[in-house]
């Protein structure tokens, strides 16, 4: 096995104003008074960020997506940012084409903000609206209010930003059909080239994790969530977004490349608190607090770990890649691990192609694998685990 030199990196900035009720993410609660360049809390982890980007060895290619991800990056101040752009560029290389994106909630940036990110070269944001519903956001715990939403959504256009995605969550406490369709209703008529709606996970050391229980009022029945779901992929394709992945629509042209990097199992950069790595066939996450990570830091951001063996490879290009609507290369798949591995996941799919929930093509004079749109997207948690245990013995 050989695998490329990583052409994407994440960022984490973990500064968030206030943890949601449903997020589980390695941040640093701030509170509301925006973060000064001064601050010794933003100074050191910039710092700490920087010594870690320095420490990684360079490659002859430079990198072609960057994703600043969080937390809320848009907390941290424009100049710090762009401190950590330039360590990037000096040690790793940006592409001049390269795709750069960065997460961005309302209420946390104005309209000369924006343009200061534009100025630095991110050309991709990623708006956490998650509902327009007041009442909602406020059950979520979120910051920012609908006026906040619409204040954001007019800077970004006043500055005709083009490539941005708008984010929205389903399967919320007290969540109707009825609100969903008008959050999909009002982001239509907005215009997002972008949008990722993503259904609630309840994670256990989360507010909303140790509160509700799956399929239990006040959070939506499993038959709500999957009509939610399904009335999502409607109102969106209907409009002219393509479902590209299991949460994610983009118009033609506009999909995530950075994202796209995770799906096709191909190795990326991590850097920062939490953030995980993908490189030579080895998977590490850094400690997810700052006081651990800076010690790691310090010690040489070093991770001893095991390399991915073949089966772990088959299992992973497969859980990821059929999040995609274009589904997995069985061809590839063929040559890579065997033509008897092919007979082997066809095996274990044959009730699900069955069902039509699972479909093969031929693209190119090559066999894909894909889950169907939207019945194989809903069971995929399911599918995929009937793979895992097929192929159980072998790791």
């Amino acid at each position: 096995m050989s695998q490329k030199s990583p052409l994407a990196a994440y960022i984490h900035i973990p500064f968030c104003r206030r943890r949601c009720y449903y997020c589980d993410f390695a941040i640093t609660v701030t509170g509301d008074r925006p973060l000064s360049d001064n601050s010794t809390m933003v100074g050191d982890y910039v710092n700490y960020l920087q010594q870690e980007i320095r420490a990684t060895s360079p490659t002859n290619s430079s990198l072609q997506t960057i994703f600043f991800g969080g937390g809320t990056p848009s907390v941290l101040p424009v100049a710090k940012l762009g401190e950590i752009l330039t360590t990037i560029d000096r040690y790793l290389g940006i592409a001049p084409n390269a795709e750069i994106s960065m997460e961005i909630d309302p209420g946390t940036f104005n309209r000369q903000q924006l343009q200061e990110y534009l100025n630095l070269g991110v050309n991709r944001f990623s708006l956490g609206v998650q509902t327009f519903d007041e009442q909602l956001l406020k059950i979520c715990g979120r910051s920012h209010n609908r006026q906040d939403i619409f204040a954001a959504i007019e800077a970004i256009k006043e500055l005709n930003v083009d490539n941005w995605s708008l984010d929205l969550i389903t399967g919320l406490p007290h969540q109707t059909l009825q609100q969903v369709e008008s959050s999909l209703e009002t982001a239509i008529a907005i215009a997002p080239k972008h949008l990722s709606c993503y259904d609630l996970v309840l994670e256990p050391v989360t507010a909303f994790g140790k509160q509700f229980r799956p399929g239990e009022q006040p959070l939506p029945t499993e038959e709500n969530s999957a009509a939610m779901y399904g009335l999502t992929q409607q109102m969106l394709t209907d409009n002219g977004y393509q479902h590209y992945e299991i949460s994610n629509y983009a118009q033609p042209g506009y999909q995530c490349r950075h994202n796209r990097v995770y799906w096709q199992n191909q190795s990326y950069y991590g850097f920062g608190m939490s953030a995980a790595s993908y490189v030579d066939f080895q998977r590490y996450t850094r400690p997810r607090t700052r006081k651990d990570y800076y010690s790691w830091v310090e010690a040489g951001s070093v991770i001893d770990v095991a390399a991915t063996t073949k089966c772990d490879l088959l299992l992973e290009t497969l859980m990821l890649g059929l999040r995609l609507a274009e589904g997995v290369n069985l061809s590839r798949i063929g040559k890579e691990f065997g033509e008897g591995t092919i007979a082997r996941i066809l095996s274990s799919l044959q009730s699900y192609l069955e069902q039509n929930l699972v479909e093969i093509s031929t693209v190119n004079h090559e066999q894909r694998l894909r889950l169907v749109d939207p019945q194989g997207f809903l069971l995929s948690n399911t599918i995929i685990t009937s793979l895992f245990e097929t192929f159980d013995d072998d790791s």
